[in-house]
């Protein structure tokens, strides 16, 4: 298929699943286009903290509209961004559904297209950078600060990071700003 036959088909599903939710609110129409506005405007914000990728917030949005008709009564919705309730907890285990979901897809997949082709010029700079990094961090840093650093490159969150070394998010933090800071300043000196 085509990347505008792929495009239009993802909006008309997009307009599937927002029209069977419009349907679903009945009578107070002006209510269910608010809490969808809402709705979509709370995604909006998750997908960029989470660093999804922009092209794909819509069908993530999407996604969580369905899984919120399939598990959240329509007339129930404007409770997902207002009380701490089975509504809210439905919504929010949506939201991280999707984006974990997207998150694993990227990880593998960028794996995956760099090693289709390692002698492409991109991948080759890339990994040059990597081990001049990894180097430098061998060299100057913790093994705290190493290992921060390089859960950080494989994408991992400072909230997973925390959760892995079993230390405090702020800690996390503050030790990947140092790290960052004196390897910037190391590989500024080299320059």
């Amino acid at each position: 298929m085509s990347t505008s036959g792929s495009s239009r088909s993802r909006r008309m599903m997009a307009a599937v699943v927002l029209g069977t939710a419009l349907s679903a609110f009945g009578a107070d129409r002006a209510a269910a286009e608010g809490s969808l506005r809402d709705i979509g405007r709370y995604c909006t914000s998750c997908w960029r903290n989470a660093r999804v990728p922009f092209d794909s917030w819509g069908d993530c949005t999407q996604e969580v509209f369905t899984r919120l008709l399939e598990r959240v009564p329509t007339s129930r919705w404007d409770l997902a961004l207002r009380v701490d309730g089975e509504e809210r907890r439905e919504f929010l285990r949506a939201i991280d559904t999707v984006k974990k979901r997207v998150q694993r897809t990227r990880r593998y997949s960028d794996g995956v297209d760099g090693a289709a082709d390692p002698r492409t010029e991109g991948a080759e700079r890339l990994a040059e950078l990597r081990e001049t990094v990894f180097h430098a961090a061998e060299q100057h840093l913790s093994a705290r600060q190493q290992r921060i650093l390089r859960l950080t490159l494989e994408g991992h969150s400072v909230h997973e990071i925390a959760e892995q070394l079993a230390l405090p998010v702020e800690r996390i933090s503050d030790e990947k700003y140092k790290a960052v800071r004196k390897l910037r300043q190391e590989l500024a000196s080299r320059e």
